[in-house]
């Protein structure tokens, strides 16, 4: 039968583990000083353990603009400025707001499309975890933890605006599980469907679309009313926009003291290249610019003119394709409604406790749904210096164009070229609210970076599976070896400032590409093979990729089936192993099992089974995680289930085994399986006080016992160097 080991110190854990394992581990004895502080001297992120800490506390509002299909080269400040591309678009407002903010200049989406990219954003795990893969639109948004439950145990309003597309099966809020006032959001409006967010006009038909589907009206719900039939000559940037103005405005009109999070999920520039009734309302906040009336008829002060008919002035007679005047069009209205926000907060005095924080869910789109009439990618190089667009895991296809802004709370005037993805949003939103984030989440909080603290910024994991049909187009300043490549199953992950990628994967041991983003960007010079070092890392990131994500029936992969990779201990580490198991604890009331890879905690220790019941901390209220060995005597499947423990949160390696900590996330199910490797491999447990009992215990199947059997104290040891 398989057994259970510990380990003990911190220069063993840095060679032994890998990426986040290392990560946290590096902080296993850290401890807080009765002031808060970390004894341990590292980078972390300074987030404050326990939530009562937070009381006293000013909690910074949050609003965060996600785009629909908006390039990185989109962004002025980033690309268009200082193109020599002969047709160039302007985003100025963006552009201030860069200049008094953080320009993240290496942030990646979660996937290189829709669904999977917004499911990563709001449930904080990446694809690797993620229960919306692929192309899976209009699925159910994992029925567990996301951005906006986690901000509103923290305190806060939670409000969301905008395209859903992840609300499940059904036709109203009563039928669709995964309706957003179901996950974590207090008001919601906008369109729920993945397709209805390909027209701009809800309730106006657009004679101009390529199908009847694209001619027809859309739904738009306000929280559980169907409220499009009063939505004439509406335009969705406007509409969203002033809703979540409006929403701030009431907010702070009503003196209410709890912080918000807004999220505006925009649908454009995607799909139907529709644009506004006429020119963006004169000046911006409270008193000018977006205005919400509220009426039928007239919800906003621009449903009024003509529909799909304004062009913006600085793009007309230029010689451009009408195609182009839309598109710039349609990014100049995402720009001014940007700068009408962000002078609302200055108006009513909130700039200084406020972040503001835009980003996009993929690359750029190479068509539009306008008869006859595409438009490429390649007309304004809204890739950027990149290759590859929306469905491609080259760089243009998965960085985003990204800028964080708060003038009292985040650094002014840097660029942040550390890499980061979209579930480190979970991670750092919790930060800023004095909070931890769920065991679950696969992100780290970037509060280091944007508060101006860049080398003490902790490394993120970035990771993206995704599979599709197509092939990467054909521009001329693309790489002539990536056009008309196919894009089948694909794979990447970063291991420090190196990118693996794979495409057309066949074989799930095929060899990554590895390219240095450092000093290629274009992604041209694979360095696979160069040299002893890119053998030992391409090593390094196929154990990575199979040690830190977990297989999904609906989306499967090449690689599924291929055992978690072993660790190799020393005879000596084995040999000096010690009876013991290291633990960690943290103080507080929490309503879920929180993180504690990264967290100061109140004290930690080294004990075996048998005694665990006896500490103190076992009367109070908290959260401990548990950090040990597991040995797999053969390769095969191995089922783990706990006993004992009603909320809690299990990891082999970085890989999310079992999840018990929210109700009804297993659906009765209590146990899980994961194919090992023969050989070593690290197991962290996280668990509240209160959710187990203290003779609690995990038990274990492996592939040739007929019964579970119990890992008890006998199984548990620390080894010392």
């Amino acid at each position: 039968m398989s057994c259970f080991v510990c380990y003990g110190s911190e220069c063993l854990f840095a060679r032994v583990f890998s990426h986040l394992f290392v990560m946290s581990l590096a902080f296993l004895f850290s401890v807080k000083t009765s002031c808060g502080g970390d004894l341990s001297g590292g980078g972390g992120s300074g987030v404050v353990a326990s939530p009562d800490a937070r009381a006293a506390a000013s909690l910074p509002n949050v609003i965060f603009i996600f785009c629909d299909d908006l390039g990185w080269g989109d962004f002025g400040v980033l690309h268009q400025n200082h193109s020599n591309h002969p047709k160039r678009h302007r985003t100025p407002n963006i552009d201030r707001m860069a200049s008094e903010g953080v320009i993240m200049r290496a942030h990646y989406c979660g996937a290189p499309v829709c669904a999977p990219s917004r499911a990563t954003l709001l449930s904080g795990v990446h694809q690797g975890h993620c229960g919306v893969r692929d192309n899976q639109f209009d699925k159910s948004l994992d029925h567990n933890h996301t951005l906006a439950s986690v901000l509103r145990d923290a305190g806060y309003q939670t409000w969301m605006v905008g395209k859903h597309g992840l609300q499940g099966k059904g036709e109203s809020p009563s039928q669709w599980s995964g309706y957003p006032t179901k996950r974590g959001f207090d008001r919601f409006y906008g369109y729920v469907r993945h397709a209805d967010g390909h027209v701009h006009y809800p309730a106006d038909p657009w004679p101009l679309g390529n199908s009847e589907a694209h001619r027809s009206t859309k739904q738009v719900w306000d929280d559980d009313k169907e409220i499009s039939g009063g939505l004439s000559k509406c335009y969705t940037t406007d509409l969203f926009a002033a809703r979540g103005k409006q929403w701030v405005l009431e907010h702070e009109r009503s003196g209410s003291e709890q912080p918000f999070f807004l999220y505006l999920a925009f649908d454009t520039p995607h799909a139907a290249l529709q644009v506004p009734t006429g020119p963006y309302p004169e000046g911006k906040g409270v008193n000018g610019g977006l205005q919400w009336i509220g009426k039928p008829g007239q919800m906003i002060n621009t449903a009024s003119g003509e529909v799909d008919s304004y062009r913006h002035p600085d793009y007309v007679n230029r010689g451009w394709e009408d195609v182009e005047v839309r598109f710039a069009t349609m990014v100049r209205r995402i720009d001014d409604c940007v700068g009408d926000l962000l002078q609302t907060l200055v108006d009513l005095g909130i700039d200084q406790e406020t972040i503001v924080v835009i980003s996009s869910d993929n690359g750029p789109l190479n068509v539009s749904y306008l008869a006859g009439q595409p438009i490429e990618a390649s007309s304004f190089q809204s890739y950027g210096p990149f290759d590859g667009i929306k469905r491609d895991v080259w760089e243009g296809g998965i960085r985003m164009a990204t800028v964080a802004w708060g003038p009292g709370t985040l650094a002014r005037g840097i660029v942040d070229h550390h890499p980061s993805q979209s579930q480190d949003w979970m991670a750092t939103f919790a930060d800023f609210a004095g909070v931890l984030p769920p065991a679950r989440c696969d992100g780290v909080s970037l509060r280091s970076a944007l508060v101006g603290r860049i080398d003490q910024q902790v490394a993120s994991r970035v990771y993206v599976e995704y599979q599709n049909g197509g092939k990467t187009p054909r521009y001329e300043d693309f790489e002539p070896r990536k056009r008309g490549l196919k894009r089948g199953q694909m794979q990447v992950v970063h291991v420090d400032q190196y990118k693996g990628v794979r495409v057309n994967i066949k074989n799930g041991r095929e060899p990554f590409q590895i390219y240095d983003l450092g000093v290629d960007q274009g992604e041209r010079n694979d360095l696979a093979g160069a040299s002893v070092f890119f053998e030992q890392l391409q090593e390094q990131m196929q154990q990575s990729v199979l040690r830190g994500r977990r297989p999904s029936v609906e989306a499967p992969r090449p690689y599924d089936q291929i055992p978690v990779p072993s660790i190799r201990l020393t005879a000596e580490q084995v040999r000096d192993k010690k009876l013991g198991f290291h633990w960690r604890w943290i103080e507080g009331d929490y309503s879920y099992t929180p993180d504690l890879r990264l967290a100061a905690v109140d004290d930690a220790g080294t004990n075996s089974w048998s005694r665990l019941g006896d500490l103190e901390w076992w009367k109070g209220k908290g959260a401990v995680e548990f950090v040990t060995w597991f040995h797999a005597s053969e390769s095969g499947t191995y089922s783990f289930r706990t006993s004992g423990m009603k909320r809690g949160f299990l990891r082999i390696h970085d890989a999310a085994v079992l999840d018990l900590d929210f109700p009804d996330t297993m659906h009765g199910v209590q146990a899980a399986e994961i194919i090992l490797e023969k050989g070593w491999h690290p197991l962290r447990l996280t668990t509240r006080i209160g959710d187990s009992r203290r003779d609690f215990s995990i038990e274990c199947q492996g592939p040739s016992d007929l019964t579970y059997t119990r890992l008890n104290e006998e199984m548990l040891y620390s080894i010392t160097e």
